[in-house]
């Protein structure tokens, strides 16, 4: 038979080639269902042997739970090196070498030569049996564990195997590293320093509603003030869920509020008293003209005075202040402030005061004066810290001694200064000052200290009382001229003294909105005015840890007289925190003020509570 022009010998027709490929499928379906491969015919050449993985990385499928169907296609998409892990060699069961170093490897006992000839052997003997055969017993139950807590479906792609895989195994192969920053806390700081410093004003704001802290009902109020005046404390919860019905936190919050105050002119702001000339303007003042008033209210305060004395000499009232119009003066009884004794802080003062006291024989010290000159030496002479601190005892009788002989010393300059001159014989020719002279540049250093927080001068021990003496006496502790003339100046106590009258912060709560990002959120917030002393600050913001659940800031304006009182003495504090547990503060208030403050000039001017962690900013 002729053959066509352009006929090819390797030309198939379609019906050959579906015949073909019919005969194919039925070869491979017999291998399928015989694993020892009888039955094999030539047209399996192509195909992949059974128990051997052509395509992408993944599990053997269960072939006979597949008959007449083909081999399944290779992922394009998938890369061995990306997919393979060692940690997921018990879920992955592909070759017989990989099952066999995991055995190697679980036994650990083997040589390398007897580990060569084991292999070499179990691959022999292993070759014919199907793959469940050739597992182990523990490996089973690894499998048995996987299968029953994921259900895997194997599709045509690989990909879900590889996640579903991949969530499985994700808590074993976690990394140290990435659990330790969850597990370990930041330090929670609890407190924060000891503030001896005046409030004019707090504001704290909080993501928390706040509207809880005002308008108080009558019940609330009269009980807060009872808790006051009888010393009763009652303990909140770590967290408040409804702070606004929480009957127990609005009283104690009440009771946060309470001072004394002498005197007392419900027409008058006597507190500030410095620099205050503005808001006594235009008040009625009847005692400014009148001899016999003012001698009726400086006597009234006098007895006020000494009876905040006797409580502070007692340890019944930890601390007082007293505001005049040129300075103020804060008394810290025993064991306050790291002290053993009784300490008094006067700032600012001027040299004629200083004088007057020391008239008076007042001893006193200017601590940030001599810390200046402290640390001036201890940077000129590094060596010596450790003979300053053995004659530190002789160091200050001397100190003593020079404040007494001030003048004397002086005199003994004048003389010196212009001794070299007669030395050298020129003493006629040059003109020598005159006395006023050499007194004012002698004066000048001390003159510059006026009004300054340099200023600052403590008392302390028995002179405390020549001090109080002193103040009662002192003709210039009240005005004179202007628009205090003749008021005495404001006596400031957390408790009950003779003459005093009770009075409380005024609290006002507002919710505001604050642009925090690109958004506004609503925050409120709490203003509270008034003469803040310390111990009603540490109350306030412990009252506030567990109503905002541990998450407020709180904004702090500071009497600036006031921001350098404390200066922490050298003795050391014979009495304890419970020596002053009669003295009407809470527990948790009397350990704070016992405590020696760490703020040096500054005062504080913001605290923020994050997660119940305090910090602070001076």
């Amino acid at each position: 038979m002729s053959q066509p022009e352009g006929y090819s010998p390797s030309f198939k027709r379609p019906a050959e080639i579906m015949r073909m490929r019919r005969k194919r499928t039925r070869s491979d379906a017999s291998v399928f269902s015989s694993p020892s491969g009888r039955g094999s015919t030539a047209g399996q050449s192509d195909s992949s042997p059974a128990g051997v993985r052509p395509f992408s990385p993944g599990p053997l499928f269960n072939t006979q739970s597949r008959p007449g169907c083909g081999i399944k296609r290779r992922n394009p998409f998938a890369n061995i090196e990306n997919t393979y892990s060692p940690s997921k060699k018990c879920l992955i069961y592909h070759e017989d070498e990989h099952v066999e170093a995991v055995d190697r490897c679980k036994k650990n006992k083997l040589t390398e030569k007897e580990g060569e000839e084991e292999m070499s052997t179990k691959t022999d003997c292993n070759a014919a049996l199907p793959l469940s055969a050739r597992l182990t017993e523990a490996e089973k139950h690894e499998h048995r564990d996987v299968n029953s807590k994921k259900c895997l479906s194997f599709s045509e792609d690989d990909s879900l195997f590889e996640e579903e895989e991949e969530d499985v195994m994700s808590p074993l192969i976690k990394s140290p590293q990435a659990i330790a920053p969850a597990s370990i806390a930041p330090p929670v700081c609890t407190v924060f320093p000891t503030d001896w410093s005046l409030k004019t004003r707090l504001l704290f704001t909080s993501p928390l509603t706040l509207s809880w802290a005002e308008n108080p009902k009558a019940q609330e109020e009269a009980t807060g003030l009872s808790q006051h005046l009888r010393a009763h404390f009652i303990t909140l919860p770590h967290s408040l869920q409804d702070p606004r019905s929480c009957s127990e936190l609005r009283c104690a919050f009440q009771q946060s509020l309470v001072y004394w105050q002498h005197p007392s002119l419900p027409w008058l702001s006597l507190f500030p008293r410095i620099n205050a000339e503005r808001s006594f303007t235009g008040k009625c003042t009847p005692w400014a003209q009148d001899r016999a008033l003012q001698q009726s209210l400086m006597s009234e305060w006098s007895v006020s005075l000494s009876s905040l004395y006797s409580l502070l000499k007692t340890k019944l009232c930890p601390y007082f202040y007293l505001c005049s119009y040129q300075f103020s003066v804060l008394f810290r009884a025993a064991g306050v402030g790291g002290s053993g004794s009784i300490t008094a802080l006067i700032s600012p003062t001027t040299r004629g005061l200083r004088e007057s006291m020391k008239a008076e024989g007042i001893e006193f010290s200017l601590p940030l004066v001599e810390d200046r000159r402290k640390s001036r030496e201890q940077q000129k002479h590094p060596g010596k810290e450790e003979e300053e601190g053995e004659e530190q005892e002789c160091s200050d009788l001397k100190e003593a001694e020079e404040r007494h002989g001030e003048k004397d010393e002086d005199n003994d300059d004048e003389d010196g200064s212009f001794s070299w001159l007669k030395e050298i014989g020129v003493q006629d020719k040059i003109k020598k000052p005159d006395s006023n002279t050499i007194q004012m540049q002698k004066e000048g250093q001390t003159v510059s200290l006026d009004h300054k927080p340099e200023s600052v001068v403590c008392v302390e021990g028995t002179h405390t009382f020549t001090l109080i003496n002193f103040l009662i006496n002192c003709k210039s502790l009240v005005a004179a001229a202007g628009p205090q003339a003749g008021l005495p100046p404001t006596l400031l106590a957390p408790n009950a003294f003779k003459g005093a009258t009770m009075h409380t912060l005024k609290a006002r709560s507002v919710n505001v909105k604050s642009q925090i990002g690109g958004s506004y959120q609503d925050i409120s917030s709490l203003e509270i005015t008034g003469p803040i002393l310390p111990s009603s600050l540490h109350t306030i913001t412990n009252l506030l840890r567990p109503a905002q659940k541990g998450n407020f800031s709180s904004a702090l304006y500071t009497h600036t007289p006031t921001a350098v009182m404390k200066h922490n003495t050298t003795a050391a504090s014979s009495a304890g925190s419970s020596d002053l547990s009669a003295c009407g503060l809470h527990p948790a208030s009397i350990q704070q003020l016992t405590q020696p403050s760490t703020l040096g000039k500054t005062a504080l001017s913001h605290i923020s509570m994050i997660n119940y962690s305090y910090t602070w900013r001076s």
